[in-house]
């Protein structure tokens, strides 16, 4: 399966600028997409990359966002879906409505972008459809409770949408990035002697994208976790 057109949805820095870069390295174009374009401008003028702003959580939107790939790049063969929204703190104390936002950010989102995409990827026959997730799609934290909801959703929609149609030549692959990702609003603690590479490196968890990218179809990987080495389990 040649990957030609790649559409990265939530391109903020970090996992999906890496994988950007990646992508562009290999001479595969990209439409880049988050709420706001402003910040994105200088790594599109960098790849050559394509900017168009979604929310990933509105229907009208992602359909906005499909047609406009579908014009401009005359469809896709690999999404990656990257957006999340954290809402923490007490149980108690959680606002209903900021909850539910983090969720249509996190999982629904997530469902709409997989309808548009396999909508696709099944005329053309092949496609790659990748989630990115968090420890929390596998544990619930403590105070953190809709960012949980949202990430084991995800993980559940992934699951289910490879078994539904890996059959039809579509792969569909989830994430677990299991500690925190280095940037540049996160540096330093992964440098000291005492605690070294405490944050996961995004370039290496995009070189783990593209390896599963270019997986054969009779051994693809469903779910890849990826933690820091020197992570206590």
């Amino acid at each position: 399966m040649e990957i030609k057109r790649a559409l990265i949805v939530g391109a903020v820095p970090g996992i999906s600028a890496s994988l950007a870069r990646k992508l562009a390295a290999r001479g595969i174009p990209a439409t880049l997409t988050c709420r706001s374009t402003d910040k994105r401008t200088a790594l599109a003028a960098e790849i050559g990359a394509t900017t168009t702003a979604c929310d990933a959580g509105d229907a009208g939107s992602v359909a906005a966002l499909f047609d406009a790939v579908d014009r401009e790049m005359g469809g896709v063969d690999l999404v990656l879906y990257n957006p999340s929204m954290a809402s923490r703190g007490p149980l108690l104390e959680q606002d209903p409505a900021q909850v539910a936002e983090a969720l249509r950010i996190t999982c629904f989102g997530g469902f709409l972008v997989a309808q548009a995409a396999v909508r696709r990827m099944v005329e053309q026959g092949h496609g790659k459809l990748f989630f990115t997730g968090a420890s929390a799609s596998v544990k619930g934290y403590a105070r953190s409770a809709p960012f949980a909801m949202g990430k084991f959703g995800l993980r559940g929609l992934a699951q289910s949408v490879a078994r539904e149609f890996g059959p039809a030549g579509i792969h569909v692959a989830h994430f677990v990035i299991d500690g925190g990702v280095r940037s540049d609003t996160r540096p330093g603690r992964q440098d000291t002697a005492e605690n070294p590479d405490a944050l996961l490196d995004p370039d290496a968890i995009a070189d783990t994208c593209m390896a599963t990218m270019d997986q054969p179809r009779s051994a693809w990987s469903l779910e890849v976790e990826l933690r820091p080495w020197v992570e206590r389990f």
